[in-house]
């Protein structure tokens, strides 16, 4: 910094040196009809449509978090509930009512390159993936595929919802069907984040005396690591640091199997649950998480 411009001082900028009426004279020649002052309006309205459009899309990807979330903690009643049957229902009725939601996603991707806009939907997508799956595997025992979930992601226009956020970008005949393809991405960070789910619901069939489930866990849960191993660090950041995490539930679930298989017969099933649930504390304080 020179000595001219002062200690804590702003460095003097060369227009500054212009008297400001001579600015203002400038300012009052500029002819907005001109083509460049036309190409500067249209540029900035494309870029303002682009940028309410982003911001709508955050707050749909925030609404469909939020609801993936409460299908989450309902599907983990599953275990406890009289009629199981029941929570399936209302899980699916919830389902529903966020794929609604990924519906006003597609509507407004109509006519856009949808990777532009995949930071502003991704968040949402990977939580719906981690509900619909987590579902899945309660009815099936098995994983959900991504072909399976981009099926039940085309939507016909017998149940199309007028919306008040329809832009300009699709004016004229609305198409027949949208649709919203879920990247490989999102579906692994999506199944990466169902074995945290998954490992809390071993440690509830255990503490309601469910023996054989975390043994089921235990295989399913091995089977999905070893297929991220196979992508290992080859694959996109996101998907190699969910692996520690994955690796951490795994953990936990056999673990609890290797204290249902050697101490299971001479402790009490209503106190296996918190045996587990200090093991998994001690767990993660020996890896720093806690």
């Amino acid at each position: 910094m020179s000595g001219k411009e002062g200690a804590g001082g702003f460095r003097k900028r060369k227009h500054d040196n212009f008297p400001h009426g001579q600015r203002r004279e400038e300012k009052e020649n500029v002819n907005p009809s001109s083509p460049l002052m036309t190409s500067f309006k249209s540029f900035q309205l494309e870029l303002d449509t682009r940028h309410d459009k982003y911001e709508r899309l955050v707050k749909l990807s925030r609404d469909i978090t939020i609801e993936s979330k409460r299908t989450i903690f309902l599907l983990h009643r599953y275990i406890s509930a009289p009629s199981g049957e029941e929570v399936l229902n209302e899980s699916e009725v919830k389902l529903d009512a966020v794929r609604r939601k990924i519906k006003q996603v597609a509507q407004e991707l109509i006519g856009e390159d949808m990777y532009q806009f995949h930071r502003a939907i991704s968040p949402g997508l990977q939580e719906y993936i981690e509900a619909v799956s987590f579902q899945y595997f309660i009815k099936t025992r098995s994983l959900i595929s991504i072909e399976e979930i981009n099926k039940q992601l085309i939507f016909t226009a017998e149940d199309r919802e007028e919306t008040t956020n329809m832009t300009s970008n699709s004016q004229g005949k609305q198409p027949h069907t949208w649709s919203l393809r879920v990247t490989p991405v999102d579906y692994l960070l999506g199944v990466a984040d169902l074995t945290g789910e998954l490992m809390r619901l071993c440690i509830s069939s255990v503490g309601n005396g469910d023996i054989d489930t975390p043994f089921e866990l235990s295989q399913f849960l091995r089977q999905i690591y070893d297929g991220f191993t196979f992508i290992g660090n080859t694959g996109p950041y996101e998907v190699s640091k969910k692996l520690y995490t994955l690796k951490q539930s795994l953990a936990k679930v056999e673990n609890a199997c290797y204290t249902l298989k050697v101490r299971g017969s001479e402790i009490p099933k209503h106190m296996l649950a918190d045996v587990f649930s200090t093991k998994t504390e001690l767990i993660d304080q020996e890896e720093g998480l806690s």
